[in-house]
């Protein structure tokens, strides 16, 4: 073989190597049995937050719908919602901050939310775009020793769960840090580009735990 081959082969080879693949939880039907559980890399022990999925849904203001939940024994720590009439949430032990943003739909839409306790300061970010700015929990912490769920809203400790509140769709690229990232750092996220690893809950290598009829898709990127 001559050296252009021998280049070719070298060059298909790397490309090959460098190509990476994502994987994606799809929730084909409403059930009150299917969800999983995301395993942190550290306790939820949290004064400040980031947490970013990629999300896409066919239920278009048919009901309320639980995006992301994380429950202690007693309390729902950390809960993120597409509400009934479509805005978005997120709710730290007790009554919520909500958002009038666009509506999800079956096209993915990255979503990102930020909470820091010291100011209070919430936001919400839709494909990089950055909502105004609320004011709300000053002074809370999302507490450790609970679980994380996707698909289902526990009014328990990993039970209780209602059908009519399951997640339905696809959801992907779950990432969370126990700080707030910057708006341009979102944007990259958003992107694609490469930003500093989750450090509470990355995707990459967070183990997950699947129950019911959830299947899990690898896609390359």
């Amino acid at each position: 073989m001559g050296l252009p081959g021998v280049l070719f082969l070298i060059a298909t080879s790397t490309v090959l190597a460098g190509s990476t693949a994502i994987k994606t939880l799809v929730f084909p039907s409403e059930t009150s049995t299917s969800f999983v559980e995301l395993v942190p890399q550290k306790p939820l022990n949290m004064g400040a937050f980031t947490l970013c999925m990629r999300v896409a849904t066919e239920l278009s203001g048919e009901r309320e719908i639980i995006l992301f939940a994380y429950r202690t024994r007693h309390y729902d720590e950390l809960n993120m919602w597409r509400e009934l009439d479509g805005r978005l949430s997120f709710y730290l032990s007790g009554e919520g901050v909500l958002f009038q943003v666009p509506q999800l739909g079956a096209l993915q839409t990255h979503l990102c939310i930020t909470w820091d306790s010291g100011s209070g300061a919430a936001t919400v970010f839709m494909d990089g775009r950055k909502s105004l700015t609320k004011i709300y929990k000053k002074g809370h912490t999302v507490r450790p020793n609970g679980k994380v769920v996707i698909g289902q809203d526990p009014d328990s400790y990993v039970g209780e769960f209602d059908a009519k509140q399951s997640f339905v769709g696809e959801i992907c690229d779950v990432n969370m840090w126990d700080y707030v990232l910057s708006d341009n750092t979102i944007q990259d996220l958003f992107s694609g580009k490469r930003v500093p690893r989750a450090n509470v809950l990355d995707w990459e290598i967070t183990e997950l735990k699947v129950n019911g009829e959830v299947e899990v898709i690898h896609r390359e990127l």
